[in-house]
């Protein structure tokens, strides 16, 4: 049974007002996409929908700049067009990860490994050509994308990528931010990542960004990239992390919200052999009135926390447009956790259901628990 409360969240306005509509006077509400979600049914729930847009992959390192004298613009200008010919604002996503980066950056011409020099000069070359190319248009960057280190050993804060160990630490992050203030002034530059609310991460991203405020780097506000289950964050969890954020004097963006119906799996026994699934369990139950009903509420509850955190609170962006196409689907409905592409976790198909439109594009109860306040 729901709640009474869940019931009444669970009533869905059916008029012309989108997500966009109800939090005018709070915050953006964004989708990322790809180009082909410009076409058909996918763009006039967009349009009804939603004010702001990220590119799902079209603006990252690897597709765009595949090689040292070559950019693929074709998609990302379509992304661009079609945001700007509908008055939707645009995130870009993002400018340096050490995931679908562009590997020639690392080599020289010998086939050796570049210097911290050559490294950052083409750091900046990127990063001018593509800010520049949309300055104007694109109000928000992800600048640096998940360059925090995610094991508990609270010494070691920054992921040892190729950005990394080239520069033989993190001049790269304070570098890019500065290369992208230069190149498009007036854009706002966030430093994104995963696992946000998660205690030991919470705070080595904490050190990250007081150290480059301190530093007088040139830093609007931090993404949180809201990977979400049904249990977790929790209420106190969510609310530290934007305290210790909002603290800095930074803004917060939620940059690529889903909530999985997948619950994480039990942990083997110390000492035991881990047996590691390659199909999803069957029959697979999919999405229940149980998930449904605990969905809502995760949802709600976050929304709520997001509504009272206004003043600090500058877009929450959905990843992915509906329950059709979630890119958890294709890595065990979210199981393999909140971390993006360059997850090793095995590639197991299983639906998500992560998001507030269900596989035919309509509004699913969760979006009633977002929107009736």
């Amino acid at each position: 049974m729901l709640s009474s409360s869940l019931h009444d969240a669970a009533k869905i306005d059916n008029s012309d007002k989108g997500l966009k509509d109800y939090y005018k006077n709070y915050f953006p509400i964004g989708v990322a996409i790809n180009s082909a979600a410009l076409h058909g049914a996918d763009s006039a729930l967009i349009v009804k929908e939603f004010n702001s847009i990220t590119p799902e992959n079209d603006m990252k390192m690897g597709p765009i700049h595949p090689s040292e004298n070559v950019y693929n613009w074709k998609n990302a200008d379509a992304i661009v067009d079609f945001a700007v010919s509908h008055h939707i604002k645009i995130r870009g996503h993002n400018l340096c990860w050490h995931a679908q980066e562009a590997a020639w950056m690392f080599t020289g011409t010998d086939g050796k490994q570049v210097t911290k020099e050559v490294l950052l000069k083409r750091l900046k070359d990127h990063i001018f050509a593509v800010a520049g190319r949309y300055k104007g248009k694109i109000y928000a960057w992800d600048v640096v994308n998940e360059a925090v280190d995610d094991s508990n050993d609270t010494a070691q804060i920054y992921r040892k990528s190729n950005w990394y160990n080239i520069c033989n630490g993190p001049e790269f992050i304070e570098a890019a931010f500065r290369y992208a203030h230069e190149a498009d002034p007036k854009a706002k530059l966030y430093y994104n990542d995963y696992n946000s609310e998660h205690p030991v991460k919470r705070e080595k991203i904490y050190k990250l960004l007081k150290n480059l405020v301190d530093n007088h780097v040139p830093i609007d506000g931090v993404g949180m990239q809201a990977h979400w289950k049904l249990n977790d964050p929790s209420a106190e969890e969510l609310r530290k992390a934007l305290d210790e954020v909002t603290s800095l004097g930074l803004k917060v963006q939620f940059t690529e919200l889903d909530i999985t119906i997948r619950l994480p799996q039990p942990q083997p026994a110390p000492g035991s052999t881990p047996v590691i699934a390659t199909t999803p369990p069957t029959p697979d139950p999919g999405y229940t009135p149980e998930l449904e009903a605990k969905q809502m509420a995760q949802y709600k509850m976050v929304f709520e926390i997001f509504r009272q955190y206004k003043k600090s609170i500058t877009s929450v962006t959905f990843w992915n447009v509906s329950d059709r196409y979630s890119w958890l689907d294709g890595r065990g409905g979210g199981l393999a956790g909140g971390a993006a592409a360059s997850n090793n976790a095995p590639r197991v198909v299983r639906k998500a259901y992560p998001l507030l439109f269900d596989t035919n594009r309509q509004r699913k109860k969760a979006y009633g628990s977002v929107v009736n306040f």
